[in-house]
């Protein structure tokens, strides 16, 4: 059954709050990398890799329990995915003491996210359509960016205060509240139709021969290798380009603070994107965004040795060209998908843009340590270089798309 629009308001900010609850634990080691990495002795690579290891606990989630909404109640996989989030977050804070540790609890906070993100939005979608379920996409695509503004806003705080073991006790609790709210709030998620046998439970290939569906997910994977490499580094950026500031001319915020208002740019340009996208057209709207975003980032790192308020300017606009095709390419992706395969569609869009969120952490980390460390200029221009060039490429993927087959 198709919500109304008062439903529609009432089930989208239903599941946005929900998001934001699931995320308390999304920056914790973010927002505290700097003190983590000096404590435990890691290098940029290590560091990097924990960070990174998050989205393989995503990537592992995701095909599963995303593709499971098409069977069963997707409050059922919310369920238990926010309860393994926070007892990976509760982990990270009694038991981690190093990289391996962190690794584990890292893997298991993300395999969290992996089943409350998709099948959440699955969940909000199935009851939605037309416009009402892209500007519903767009806000609770949105959404994530509240909650890591937040996330990184909290964690940051508590841990320049308590400790950083007390960042990952504020992951623990959002979670189970989440899946409370979800499960007492939100309608019963729609499965496969009875009459039509779904395919295997991973196979994909239905989705990836849908030629729309996959430009989408191409242009999602660019989307998030760029921006979760940044978000991965931003604090540490920042704390670096204090570091060069004038003895006179001190921040006047955290790096962890300045971070969280970067952040809360996210949902604003989002939902803008998207609205654009409406009026002018999905794919100009994101080539747009996506290959200015890649140029910006090109040059992002090169600028850390400037006036703090120039570069937290410049970050600003960074991120904001990030997030401008976010909830474009999202509602592009489940407008694309045949009902009866939308699970398993958002359930593939996501493993590959999460795939690269994977890996660019690690790609930066290794990039920074190879061209000099993180205590000169040139690395970390080099280093925002290595997460731009695919945006910076995209009108090159662009033309070829609209050449064949793709």
């Amino acid at each position: 059954m198709r919500a109304n629009s008062q439903s529609a308001v009432r089930l989208t900010l239903t599941m946005c709050v929900a998001e934001v609850l699931s995320m308390t634990g999304f920056a914790a080691y973010t927002a505290l990398l700097p003190q983590i990495q000096r404590e435990w002795a890691l290098s940029n690579s290590s560091a990097g890799l924990i960070s990174g290891v998050y989205f393989a606990g995503y990537m592992a989630a995701v095909p599963i329990l995303t593709s499971l909404t098409d069977r069963i109640d997707s409050r059922r996989v919310y369920l238990w995915a926010c309860v393994i989030s926070s007892v990976g977050a509760a982990g990270f804070a009694l038991f981690a003491q190093g990289l391996w540790s962190a690794l584990l609890f890292q893997f298991l906070i993300g395999f969290g996210l992996g089943g409350t993100y998709m099948p959440g939005l699955k969940n909000l979608t199935d009851h939605l359509e037309g416009s009402a379920q892209s500007r519903a996409t767009a806000f609770y695509t949105a959404s994530f960016g509240i909650g890591s503004s937040i996330s990184i806003a909290v964690c940051g705080k508590l841990g320049a205060v308590f400790g950083w073991q007390w960042a990952f006790i504020f992951g623990t609790v959002g979670p189970l509240l989440a899946a409370a709210l979800v499960n007492l709030a939100m309608p019963k998620g729609m499965t496969h139709p009875e009459h039509i046998a779904p395919p295997a439970l991973l196979d994909f290939r239905p989705v990836l021969e849908n030629r729309a569906t996959r430009a989408y997910i191409l242009g999602y994977a660019a989307h998030n290798y760029e921006l979760f490499g940044q978000r991965s580094w931003m604090v540490a950026f920042l704390v670096f380009s204090a570091s060069l500031q004038p003895a006179d001319s001190p921040m006047l915020w955290s790096a962890a603070t300045l971070a969280a208002i970067i952040n809360m740019l996210g949902p604003v340009m989002s939902v803008s994107g998207n609205e654009l996208a409406i009026r002018f057209g999905r794919q100009r709207v994101i080539f747009t965004f996506m290959t200015l975003s890649g140029l910006t980032a090109c040059v992002l790192g090169f600028t850390a040795a400037l006036p703090w308020l120039l570069v937290f300017l410049l970050m600003c606009v960074h991120y904001g060209l990030m997030l401008g095709d976010s909830a474009a390419l999202t509602s592009g992706a489940i407008a694309s998908a045949p009902p009866g395969l939308r699970g398993a569609s958002m359930a593939i869009y996501s493993l590959i843009g999460f795939s690269a969120a994977f890996l660019a952490p690690l790609v930066f980390g290794v990039v920074l340590d190879l061209a000099g460390g993180n205590k000169n200029t040139v690395a970390w221009g080099f280093a925002f270089a290595s997460i731009g060039i695919f945006g910076a490429l995209s009108p090159l993927a662009r033309w070829l798309h609209a050449r064949g087959p793709v």
